[in-house]
Protein backbone atom coordinates (compact mmCIF):
# COMPACT_ATOMS: atom_id res chain seq x y z
CA UNK A 1 0.00 0.00 0.00
CA UNK A 2 1.67 2.99 -0.93
CA UNK A 3 1.03 6.92 -0.48
CA UNK A 4 -1.26 7.29 -3.86
CA UNK A 5 -3.68 4.71 -2.52
CA UNK A 6 -3.89 6.12 1.23
CA UNK A 7 -4.65 9.84 -0.55
CA UNK A 8 -7.15 8.06 -2.45
CA UNK A 9 -8.97 6.22 0.09
CA UNK A 10 -8.48 9.54 1.65
CA UNK A 11 -10.29 11.21 -1.19
CA UNK A 12 -13.11 8.86 -1.19
CA UNK A 13 -13.51 9.14 2.33
CA UNK A 14 -14.08 13.09 2.38
CA UNK A 15 -16.73 12.89 -1.02
CA UNK A 16 -18.86 10.34 0.52
CA UNK A 17 -19.29 12.23 4.10
CA UNK A 18 -19.46 15.35 1.88
CA UNK A 19 -22.26 13.98 -0.82
CA UNK A 20 -23.98 12.22 2.37
CA UNK A 21 -24.29 15.30 4.23
CA UNK A 22 -25.10 17.91 1.54
CA UNK A 23 -28.65 17.41 1.36
CA UNK A 24 -29.20 17.99 5.72
CA UNK A 25 -26.89 20.94 5.73
CA UNK A 26 -28.58 22.24 2.72
CA UNK A 27 -32.41 22.43 3.11
CA UNK A 28 -31.65 23.05 7.31
CA UNK A 29 -29.45 26.51 4.92
CA UNK A 30 -32.09 27.22 3.18
CA UNK A 31 -35.03 27.17 5.65
CA UNK A 32 -32.43 29.61 8.32
CA UNK A 33 -32.04 32.34 5.22
CA UNK A 34 -36.19 31.65 4.76
CA UNK A 35 -36.81 32.28 8.72
CA UNK A 36 -34.16 35.31 8.93
CA UNK A 37 -35.00 37.03 6.49
CA UNK A 38 -38.60 36.93 7.64
CA UNK A 39 -37.32 37.97 10.81
CA UNK A 40 -36.12 40.76 9.32
CA UNK A 41 -39.22 41.93 7.39
CA UNK A 42 -41.35 41.17 10.50
CA UNK A 43 -39.05 42.54 13.23
CA UNK A 44 -40.18 39.29 15.12
CA UNK A 45 -37.24 38.41 16.91
CA UNK A 46 -38.35 35.42 18.25
CA UNK A 47 -35.55 32.02 19.59
CA UNK A 48 -37.75 29.45 18.90
CA UNK A 49 -38.94 30.66 15.99
CA UNK A 50 -35.09 29.93 14.17
CA UNK A 51 -34.59 26.81 15.82
CA UNK A 52 -38.44 24.47 15.85
CA UNK A 53 -38.72 24.78 12.06
CA UNK A 54 -35.20 24.40 10.91
CA UNK A 55 -35.22 20.82 13.81
CA UNK A 56 -38.54 19.65 12.11
CA UNK A 57 -37.42 20.50 8.67
CA UNK A 58 -33.73 18.77 8.90
CA UNK A 59 -35.92 15.47 10.68
CA UNK A 60 -38.25 15.68 7.14
CA UNK A 61 -35.27 15.68 5.11
CA UNK A 62 -33.36 12.97 6.93
CA UNK A 63 -36.54 10.72 6.50
CA UNK A 64 -36.56 12.16 2.94
CA UNK A 65 -32.75 11.63 1.72
CA UNK A 66 -32.08 8.85 4.07
CA UNK A 67 -32.03 6.06 2.18
CA UNK A 68 -29.72 7.90 -0.40
CA UNK A 69 -27.40 8.58 1.96
CA UNK A 70 -27.75 5.23 3.10
CA UNK A 71 -27.30 3.26 -0.07
CA UNK A 72 -23.79 6.10 -0.20
CA UNK A 73 -22.80 4.85 2.88
CA UNK A 74 -23.19 1.22 2.15
CA UNK A 75 -21.56 1.55 -1.26
CA UNK A 76 -19.03 3.18 -0.15
CA UNK A 77 -18.30 0.08 2.66
CA UNK A 78 -18.64 -2.79 0.19
CA UNK A 79 -16.58 -0.64 -1.89
CA UNK A 80 -13.57 -0.56 1.11
CA UNK A 81 -14.02 -4.31 2.24
CA UNK A 82 -13.98 -5.95 -1.21
CA UNK A 83 -10.76 -3.94 -2.77
CA UNK A 84 -9.10 -4.54 0.58
CA UNK A 85 -6.91 -7.58 0.01
CA UNK A 86 -5.61 -6.00 -3.17
CA UNK A 87 -4.41 -2.31 -1.13
CA UNK A 88 -3.10 -4.75 1.72
CA UNK A 89 -0.57 -6.82 -0.88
Amino acid sequence: MNVGMIMGIAKSTIEVTLWASVPILGVGLIVGLIISIFQAVTQVQEVTLTFVPKIVVTLLSLMFFGPWMLNKLIQFTVNIYTNFPQWVK
